[in-house]
């Protein structure tokens, strides 16, 4: 198989002098792209002198655009997408490899808890891992982790559908789980990041992290959220028209709203629905 590896980066200048060099070790004949991110210090310059593919940006497009970027130029047959501040090891890159041998679509490398950058990340990672598990019905070890390798052909089929953003993860992520192409989880150790600090800010990314739970509904089957919230408005207007028929012996406004909120909420996850198999659907 002939191995594309994607770094995106955006000021990862001392966590590409480590990578690099640990990646050609490894594999020395795969194609070596560094999506640079609209960097201000020496990352272009360093991976360029590693002998690494640069791609750069004018201005700062996200850490989902980069890695649109480097799909969209990468040769090779399978792709392998790493962060470029040296929290992966390259050496782990053969184990991801494996599964793809095996008859898998992807394979993604599964963090444990001291992989978390923090005790929130940690929680807020553990809950989108059970939400999309419930959602799919198969179990997802880390729905979020950016270290990956995957068929190229596959993972262009949802390039349209990756935000430019921090989540490409979980959209890929459901993405392969809709379209039935099987993913396989390896449990890899990171290290502590290189360099600047991670672009992610708790208070300013808290609101975009908080939309990946219902991204994820609505990527796989918006009826799994949907219908469960209209029968959840649906008992509550029953249960206050009860109330107030048993104590008042009228229907209320209060009993009719709810109730129209149910047959709303549930037509709109119909809709919904039929929008994502729209998406999802494949002509050859």
């Amino acid at each position: 198989m002939r191995i594309s590896v994607i770094l995106p980066a955006r000021n990862e200048a001392e966590g590409l002098r480590r990578t690099l060099p640990a990646l050609r070790a490894v594999l020395p004949e795969a194609e070596v792209i560094v999506a640079d991110d609209g960097s201000t210090d020496a990352t272009a310059q360093v991976a360029a002198a590693a002998g690494a593919r640069v791609l750069s940006a004018p201005y700062p497009m996200g850490n989902g655009a980069a890695i649109k970027r480097g799909a969209r130029a990468a040769t090779g047959e399978v792709l392998v997408f790493m962060d470029a501040d040296g929290q992966h090891d390259p050496a782990d890159i053969p184990r991801l490899l494996a599964p793809l041998q095996a008859g898998y679509d992807m394979a993604v490398g599964a963090r444990d808890r001291a992989g978390q950058a923090n005790a929130g990340r940690g929680l807020a990672n553990a809950f989108y891992n059970r939400l999309a598990s419930w959602m799919t019905g198969h179990r997802i070890a880390d729905l979020t982790s950016g270290f990956r390798a995957v068929r190229a052909d596959r993972f262009r089929e949802f390039l349209h559908l990756l935000p430019n953003g921090f989540s490409y993860p979980t959209t890929c992520t459901m993405a392969f789980f809709r379209s039935a192409y099987p993913v396989a989880y390896v449990p890899v150790t990171v290290s502590p990041r290189v360099g600047t600090a991670s672009h992610i800010r708790p208070l300013r990314d808290g609101v975009r992290f908080l939309l990946i739970i219902f991204k994820i509904a609505t990527l796989y089957s918006p009826l799994k959220l949907f219908a469960p919230a209209g029968f959840g408005f649906f008992l509550l207007g029953a249960g206050y028209y009860s109330y107030t028929f048993a104590t008042e012996g009228r229907f209320t406004n209060m009993s009719a709203l709810l109730l129209s909120a149910a047959v709303i909420v549930f037509l709109i996850g119909l809709v919904s629905e039929q929008i994502t198999n729209l998406t999802y659907r494949r002509d050859v």
